[in-house]
């Protein structure tokens, strides 16, 4: 049987050299399927929010993207700063340095500190990278997110040494519990894919191929 997919998908371009035909695009695309949003680099984000007004797609972008190494302060001004701008979701990535060092009150208040600052007005989605983590590092930092009050995890930016697997998103699953939001994200191009990563609990697909896998969907 044949899912309805088009609700679970970020239509994503992040790249660095995306032009204003590929944002009119993206949004077009989103629009005609139905995705669920957009997900573009802030400097997109009024430009994406006036293409899809009198629709249902969001807007969303990311915060402290790709390394999640910038500081607090700035993750938290990012984040006022899109909301204004007209994002209703917002992908932030940790500090996955201080992670790493186990300083996991300095995770858990970057991710709060985002949170705070959207008050309510954007789901805030945390990118813990799990390419670059062990299991019991993955773990923490789902637990930190749900501590912190975020909306989802999410697998990855797409940008470092690696993408989703169905094994993280089930672990990120079990960690989270069944209402959590989980985002598989990075190398899901077509239907069965995302399919796998849907069955084994994520809620929503981050993927530039999101026209690929509904046709994948059609066959």
């Amino acid at each position: 049987m044949k899912r309805d997919i088009a609700k679970y998908i970020d239509h994503t371009v992040l790249k660095p050299d995306v032009t204003q035909a590929d944002i009119e695009k993206l949004c077009f695309e989103a629009k005609e399927y139905g995705f669920a949003s957009v997900c573009v680099n802030p400097v997109w984000v009024e430009t994406a929010a006036n293409l899809l007004q009198k629709s249902d797609v969001k807007v969303c972008s990311v915060i402290g993207f790709p390394l999640g190494a910038t500081t607090t302060e700035v993750k938290a001004y990012e984040t006022t700063e899109l909301v204004q701008k007209g994002a209703a979701e917002l992908d932030m990535v940790i500090n996955i340095s201080a992670l790493k060092d186990q300083r996991y009150h300095a995770v858990e208040e970057d991710i709060r500190a985002v949170v705070e600052a959207a008050n309510g007005k954007a789901l805030i989605k945390v990118i813990i990278e799990t390419c670059l983590l062990n299991v019991d590092e993955k773990r923490k930092a789902c637990e930190l997110a749900v501590k912190a009050g975020a909306d989802f995890v999410k697998t990855s930016t797409g940008f470092s040494t690696g993408g989703a697997t169905v094994d993280d998103v089930k672990l990120m699953r079990a960690v989270v519990g069944p209402k959590f939001g989980v985002k598989a994200s990075g190398g899901i191009r077509d239907y069965k894919t995302a399919i796998m990563m849907i069955e084994a609990g994520a809620t929503r697909i981050g993927t530039s191929s999101g026209v690929a896998i509904i046709k994948g969907s059609e066959r």
